[in-house]
């Protein structure tokens, strides 16, 4: 059996890494079906770009693509940079989200040969206080099925993920904690921190 970093892997794949922050801020009404389309549509446009045949760079732009479209990506970035983000400029804020999204696409999308014939299965949806709670099986060829679970808001204006869980593992804290130790690693410069994301994933 494939262990969690493998899974991991899998689902940043099949979400395009779809995470994004869990925060305090009030959400947009929105209903369980929405989010629950949402997911159908992101899972069925993976699958098509894993069985495309397309060249690895052709995908990797898909994989943006897909990222952008179905994740609050400004949101994301933000909560990945975590303290650091206060004391960013907007123009680094905005450099930042630009090279994360790059850097996610290729970061997943470097693992798609290994998951060609993986699927998800959307389960349900339904709503947790200011958000919805989609759930998930994924299949692994060779791998018994585990649960995913998607967690979908609208506060930025259209539904969009905002976190994402693999057999209770906060995917979200996995990318902030990767993201701050890079950024140590360069003594809380977040210019070059940019500048080597660019290249990273």
């Amino acid at each position: 059996m494939r262990d969690l970093t493998n899974r991991r892997q899998f689902m940043g794949t099949i979400a395009a890494g779809a995470l994004a922050a869990a925060t305090p801020l009030p959400l947009l009404a929105q209903s369980a079906g929405e989010a629950k389309q949402l997911v159908d549509r992101a899972v069925a446009d993976i699958n098509r770009t894993i069985s495309s045949g397309k060249s690895e760079a052709a995908m990797y732009k898909d994989f943006e693509r897909i990222f952008a479209t179905y994740a609050d990506v400004p949101t994301i970035a933000r909560y990945a940079l975590g303290v650091e983000a206060r004391s960013a400029s907007a123009s680094q804020l905005k450099e930042f989200t630009s090279a994360f999204q790059g850097y996610m696409a290729r970061k997943y999308g470097s693992q798609f040969r290994e998951f060609i014939g993986g699927r998800i299965e959307v389960n349900s949806a339904r709503q947790v206080k200011s958000f919805i709670e989609v759930k998930t099986t994924a299949h692994l060829r060779g791998e018994a099925p585990f649960d995913v679970t998607f967690l979908v808001s609208d506060k930025s204006g259209k539904a969009r993920f905002f976190n994402l869980f693999i057999e209770g593992v906060n995917m979200l804290l996995a990318e902030r904690t990767e993201i701050g130790a890079m950024l140590d690693k360069r003594r809380g410069n977040i210019d070059q921190m940019i500048s080597d994301l660019k290249k990273a994933g």
